[in-house]
């Protein structure tokens, strides 16, 4: 039976779901890591993490719902070949040869090894098991994706708000410290260092990702109108980013705060796993480890059911269930190679396709004023491309001195968005072509 539309405790539901799937550990890292960086710079700080890492994820959310729920379908303006290329790329990054075996090794890392001691935690064999114990519970929930909704967004959910919220609370009640000095580039580029960092979160990609799962569970409830779905979809998307928003200011707050208790950290993780101990004592890391472990799976559990629905229906010989099988089990493997190499192996791909993604999802919303002209989409998308890759490869140590200097021309390159004015450029050349074309 068609339902025209969803009760709001329906919608509710679906909106704490796609907050869960985005709420992955790299979110909970990161934002504390940035307070503790930009000290006094915290607002303007904020502000840039808020645009890359909510508002470029919500972008992509509505503009999946508007397409129709699926990638391909946007990617495929551009041409029917790099439609089916991109998006597996996008699938295979943000699933099992990065984003899903990363939810175990973090997980591990920071929700389990450090109660463990020490020859265990460094043990081969600790994390292997570990891994194998997460992927089992990740394909249980992840077997039988119209039931994602109630079993994520009921019980999951709220689970992993109130840890976070333990944390948030004590902090604002009993601050660890003052707010202190920024450092590095912090002191003077706060805004465009904080926008770099929202990229790690790879919540644009994940969007692109999430948005079929999301308007599958809306379907999976009887709701067939597409007016209704997208309505629906921006209503869950404005839920998640209004959460992630809470949580990432929440965050960056208590790293600005811990500088005088902890000291300067490497990283987000040594700054969460501290702080909490700050705060609560014992509990605190125990209150950490809830929160890290909810969040990799519940992420974990969004990635593989959505790689698996995408692959089933571009390769349908295999059913849904055994992608499931096939991309947790090849996700244990890759997860065991250890996070720190993980993360070396697999940044040059995410360089080079975020900023094309970023791109193709702004322009998939005014794409009737150009008529939906191929060429004005493969216009900016080549020059960012060009200018990604390049990144790309530098990052994996490549020298390409005399582009290099080229490209230092372009504004924003140094901030590290060189791509930024050239798919500009080409989005207004690729539009006025279009338009006179189709006057004359």
């Amino acid at each position: 039976m068609n339902k025209k539309t969803l009760t709001n405790s329906e919608a509710l539901t679906i909106g704490l779901m796609l907050f869960a799937l985005f709420l992955g550990a790299g979110n909970l890292i990161f934002p504390p890591y940035l307070g503790q960086l930009a000290g006094e710079q915290l607002i303007p700080a904020i502000i840039g993490f808020l645009l890359t890492g909510v508002g470029l994820p919500l972008l992509g959310i509505l503009a999946i719902a508007k397409a129709g729920g699926d990638l391909q379908s946007i990617a495929g303006r551009v041409h029917p070949v790099f439609g089916i290329v991109f998006t597996m790329i996008v699938y295979l990054a943000i699933g099992p040869f990065f984003g899903i075996p990363r939810t175990a090794t973090v997980a591990f890392e920071i929700g389990t090894a450090p109660f463990l001691n020490a020859g265990m935690a460094a043990s081969f064999w600790s994390l292997f098991l570990f891994t194998i114990i997460f992927f089992i519970i990740t394909v249980l929930f992840a077997l039988n994706p119209t039931k994602l909704v109630d079993r994520i967004g009921k019980i999951l959910t709220p689970i992993l708000i109130v840890v976070i919220g333990f944390l948030a609370i004590k902090s604002f009640l009993t601050p660890m410290g003052p707010i202190g000095a920024p450092v590095e580039n912090y002191g003077t580029e706060a805004f465009f260092e904080s926008f770099l960092q929202g990229y790690l979160t790879m919540d644009a990609i994940a969007a692109l990702v999430f948005g079929i799962v999301i308007i599958q569970s809306i379907r999976a409830k009887g709701v067939e109108d597409k007016n209704v779905i997208l309505k629906t979809t921006a209503y869950a998307g404005f839920i998640a980013a209004a959460g992630l928003s809470l949580v990432y200011l929440s965050l960056s707050y208590i790293g600005a705060t811990s500088v005088e208790a902890i000291g300067m950290q490497d990283n987000g993780g040594e700054v969460i796993a501290l702080a909490s101990r700050v705060l609560y004592g014992e509990i605190g890391g125990i209150i950490l480890a809830a929160a890290i472990t909810f969040a990799c799976l519940t992420t974990s559990i969004g990635l593989v059911s959505a790689t698996s629905q995408f692959f089933n229906k571009i390769f349908p010989q295999l059913p849904y269930v055994a992608y499931v099988f096939i991309f947790a089990g090849f996700s244990t493997i890759i997860a065991n190679v250890g996070l720190t190499q993980l993360i070396a192996i697999s940044l040059p791909v995410l360089l080079a396709i975020y900023p094309l993604a970023i791109v193709l999802v702004i322009l998939s919303f005014f794409d009737r004023s150009f008529y939906q002209k191929s060429y004005v989409y493969i216009i900016p998308l080549g020059l960012t491309g060009i200018v990604s890759i390049i990144d790309a490869l530098k990052s994996s140590g490549f020298e390409f001195n005399a582009i290099t200097q080229l490209f230092s021309y372009l504004p924003f390159y140094e901030q590290g968005i060189g791509w930024l004015v050239p798919a500009v450029v080409g989005t207004l050349i690729g539009i006025v072509v279009a338009r006179t074309t189709h006057k004359s």
